[in-house]
Parts: C-alpha cells; sequence; structure tokens
C-alpha cells in the first residue's frame, strides 16, 4: 500500500482551535483559498453548458484551446503558441502531482524542485519512487545527480516567498536542463498578481525585484511582465521539453471549479494527452467553458487583484508595526514573514553567505544558530494567541524555518480584525 507522509495543513489544528477561541473571532490568513465571489460572466457560462450530456474531450475544446493561446500571447508575453500544445488539467495540483507519473519517471531518477517549495513537487516523486532535490540551480547538485535528473521544476512567483525569477534566471535553469535533457515545467500559478514593479498599479511604492531591460514587456499601465518559461527571452523560441502550468483559482476565484491548463512543448502535450485520455482525466465540459470565458475577460482579472492590492497594503503595514519582517513578496498572493526582534538580536540567524536568496534571512550576528522548524511554530502560535491563524514556514522545507506565510485569502473584514490586532500587539 502507497503511504504517503500525512498532509500537513492537519498540523494546524491545535492553533487554529486557539485562534477560534479569540474574542473577537478568528482571522484565518493560514491557506490561499479565495473568498471572493466566483465572476457573474463565469457562472453564466457555466450554467450555458449545463446540458453536457455527453463525454468532454480530454484535449479541450477547440475554443478553450485557443482562448489559452490568445492569453499567453496577450498577457504572458508568448506569441506564436499553437493549440495544440494546450492541455487543459483538473486544477493545477493533480497535473504537478502525477506529471512523473505521466513522463515516466521512476527509482533513479531526479527531481529539482526550488530550495522553498509547495510540498507537492516532493509528493509527486514520491508517488513514481523517484528522488526528489531541493535546488535553486543544477549547479549545486553533484556530477551523479545531476546526470540523473529528469524533471526540474520552477515556481516563479513563488509560493510561499513571492520571489519573481528573472530572465536571465530562467535562461539558466532551461540551459542546465537541456545538457542533461529534462523536462522544465514552471509553475507560473501567480504570474497576474504581481506587486510593486511588476503592477500597473504602483501606488504603494515600487517596491520587490526592479526589472531589467528584456522584461520591461509593457503591459497596459506599463508594468514588467512576470517572466514565463515559454517566453521567447527565456526559451529562444523553443519549446522543447518546456511547459508552463497555469490556474485560474487564484485570479478568478475558480478553485471549487478545478480550473486549470499547460502548454509548451507540442510533442510531449500530445504524449500527456494520450496518457491522460486513458486514465480519464478530463475537465468537464462545463468548467472547459467556464475557462474560455474567463481567459477572454481581464477586467475581473483586475477587479479582483485590486482586491488583493488593499488588503496587501493593510497586512504588510500592520506586520512591520508589529516589529515582523516581510521578505521577497513582489508576488502572489502570500507575505513571507519572519519575527524582526530575533534579526535584530542576531539570534537563529545564519551566514550571509551561506543563505540561500530564496528564503534564509540574514542580519547582525552572522554565524549565529540556523532557525529551526520550532521557529516556525513559535511565531504561528503567538499570532494564534491574537486570534490570527498563519501557515508554519517549514511546510515548505527547511530553507522555510523561521517564517510563517500570511495569505491575502481573507475578507476585507477578517484582513482589518488581523491588521488591527497586529498594530495593538506588543
Amino acid at each position: 500500500m502507497l503511504t504517503l507522509p500525512e498532509y500537513p495543513w492537519e498540523s494546524l489544528a491545535p492553533y487554529r482551535a486557539t485562534a477560534a477561541a479569540h474574542p473577537g473571532g478568528i482571522a484565518d490568513l493560514s491557506i490561499g483559498t479565495p473568498v471572493d465571489n466566483t465572476p457573474a460572466l463565469i457562472q453564466d457560462a457555466l450554467a450555458a453548458a449545463a446540458n453536457a450530456h455527453g463525454y468532454p474531450t480530454t484535449q479541450g475544446t477547440v475554443e478553450l484551446r485557443e482562448a489559452v493561446v490568445a492569453w499567453f500571447a496577450r498577457r504572458r508575453g508568448v506569441p506564436g503558441l499553437e493549440p495544440q500544445a494546450v492541455i487543459p488539467t483538473v486544477g493545477s495540483k493533480e497535473f504537478i502531482a502525477w506529471l512523473p507519473l505521466l513522463l515516466g519517471l521512476g527509482p533513479g531518477d531526479v527531481v529539482v524542485r526550488p530550495t522553498v517549495a509547495y510540498p507537492t513537487y516532493d509528493i509527486g516523486a514520491l508517488l513514481v519512487g523517484a528522488t526528489a532535490v531541493a535546488a535553486d540551480s543544477l549547479d549545486e547538485l553533484d556530477a551523479e545527480t545531476r546526470a540523473r535528473v529528469r524533471l526540474v521544476w520552477t515556481n516563479s512567483p513563488a509560493n510561499p516567498t513571492g520571489k519573481v525569477a528573472s530572465v536571465e534566471e530562467l535562461r539558466a535553469v532551461v540551459a542546465q536542463a537541456r545538457e542533461v535533457g529534462a523536462v522544465v515545467a514552471g509553475d507560473e500559478c501567480y504570474a497576474e498578481l504581481g506587486w510593486g514593479s511588476w503592477d500597473d498599479d504602483d501606488s504603494a511604492g515600487n517596491e520587490g525585484s526592479s526589472a531589467s531591460g528584456d522584461q520591461r514587456d509593457q503591459r497596459d499601465g506599463g508594468a514588467a511582465k512576470v517572466p514565463c518559461i515559454l517566453s521567447p527571452e527565456v526559451s529562444d523560441g523553443d519549446h522543447t521539453n518546456l511547459l508552463s502550468v497555469y490556474s485560474l483559482s487564484k485570479q478568478s476565484n475558480l478553485a471549487g471549479y478545478r480550473a486549470a491548463f499547460a502548454a509548451g512543448d507540442a510533442e510531449l502535450v500530445s504524449t500527456l494527452i494520450n496518457s491522460r485520455k486513458h486514465a480519464g482525466m478530463i475537465v468537464p465540459m462545463p468548467v472547459q467553458a467556464a475557462m474560455t470565458a474567463a481567459l477572454g475577460d481581464d477586467a475581473h482579472v483586475q477587479e479582483q487583484k485590486d482586491r488583493y492590492r488593499a488588503r496587501r497594503i493593510l497586512l504588510k503595514d500592520a506586520l512591520e508595526a508589529a516589529g515582523l519582517v516581510v521578505d521577497h513578496s513582489e508576488a502572489g498572493l502570500y507575505l513571507w514573514t519572519r519575527d524582526g526582534r530575533r534579526t535584530r538580536e542576531g539570534l537563529r540567524t545564519v551566514d550571509a553567505e551561506s543563505a540561500p536568496d530564496a528564503g534564509l534571512h540574514t542580519a547582525a550576528g552572522a554565524g549565529a544558530e540556523a532557525p529551526t522548524e520550532q521557529d516556525s511554530w513559535d511565531l504561528v502560535g503567538e499570532l494564534a494567541e491574537l486570534g490570527i491563524l498563519v501557515g508554519p514556514g517549514t511546510f515548505y522545507g527547511s530553507a522555510g524555518n523561521g517564517y510563517v506565510r500570511v495569505a491575502l485569502t481573507a475578507t476585507d473584514e477578517a484582513v482589518a480584525r488581523a491588521a488591527e490586532r497586529l498594530r495593538s500587539w506588543r
């Protein structure tokens, strides 16, 4: 029998109980599940396609695939994608978990994922008996391990750190993977949720990474596009062994629809579609219709982003007022947060030369003890006493120790309650 690690979020139960006991009620900022309404135009498209008496197609309708192609050209700076290079998926998580299996990976093969990462990359490797390795560059691997790499995951904007990979960083990963014949899959589900220099409305200040000239491919208000693994600047126009994975859960409040897609190498996509046909991994027809409507409308995406921007400003200011430090977080729906008091005092910090850029923090007192899992849980516990539930950074690998992930996916009222409590804390 296959036995996987316990689902990590179950361990939050006692902290949830503590937060729920707060007299003012819980402000749940732990899991990134949307709370705002699914836009009416998408609901209408779903309802109009409800008389779905026949089986849907695994490859998706022509209309859906053409909508994805148009979206990549309009929003991601990827021109010339062909409809046959697109595959709809039942949410992005199932695709991430099952991709190693569908690629034929097994014992002896290596799956590389970011140092601080969403746990499902590791689960996908576990499902097939492959080895998951945490690294942000194949140059970090020894020669024997590097030779066995068959799949490389990039995640930009990253969950949980919110870090945006530059064109140069993505180009380097693609080049390294091609040297060993590995597939590169870019998990890019937060690409429409950039802040600071990645945001068309930069009224909150130009925070976050600066964008180099080749990234400043103008879109609407002039902000830089978050680089895509398929963009010509990254791929040189060659999508061989490249996949971009995207979800409509966050941008369109469609988490309950399980609506996502992947695109890239047409030959690879064709093989994946064939395997998924055999396994019955098919997006329902009404959901395909809803996805088509969602991808054709940018206005609702902007409206939702405006909501998240307002919540982000309120929460980030309150966290910092409470003496907490928000690192990275230049895109996505989370604030990657640590306790600034410890770093100012030089406690539980790491040497600046050894701290991975993806997550570990540095401060005065270099060479002191590295952050531990308990540091994350201690901060989770302190915030739970305030009635605020957050996720521990340790869920995302040892490089997340000392951090908590604070989600923006709560109602305006819940975010306001959390901000008020943080400002009066300490």
